[in-house]
């Protein structure tokens, strides 16, 4: 009697493998840019240098007027206070200030007047690279 003898394959398929890690990088690397900006600011242009650090607290300012601290709506009344809880949670990071260009010049200075009467010195505007028009 003759017996045959089965081995089992203890290879792994590789080929499979590589092509859904390929697609899970393209999905990603698609969807990472417009993870970045959450709300819809149309900023206005200046001949500027790119920024160089990349970190901040992010505060905008919308073309309605209302006020979000890291996307987070922010009343007004409170919007000092919670910018301090956000300043010390992020151990001193500067400001970074986007506003529309809708937005009145007078009301982009008042929120910077109460951003510096909170204590933050560190002050940035964020604006699209390019000449206005």
């Amino acid at each position: 009697m003759n017996r045959t003898r089965y081995t089992t394959l203890a290879e792994i398929n590789v080929t499979s493998l590589v092509d859904v890690s390929l697609v899970l990088l393209i999905i990603f690397m698609i969807t990472a840019p417009l993870l970045q900006s959450g709300l819809e600011v149309n900023l206005p242009r200046a001949d500027a240098d790119e920024l160089q650090a990349k970190e901040g607290i992010v505060v905008v300012i919308t073309a309605g007027g209302a006020l979000y601290i890291e996307q987070e709506l922010v009343e007004r009344d409170s919007f000092g206070e919670r910018l301090m809880q956000h300043y010390a949670s992020r151990g001193g990071q500067p400001v970074l200030l986007k506003a529309d260009r809708e937005v009145p010049y007078g009301e982009v200075i008042r929120v910077i007047d109460r951003i510096k009467r909170s204590g933050i010195s560190k002050v940035g505007l964020l604006v699209e690279p390019g000449v206005e028009q």
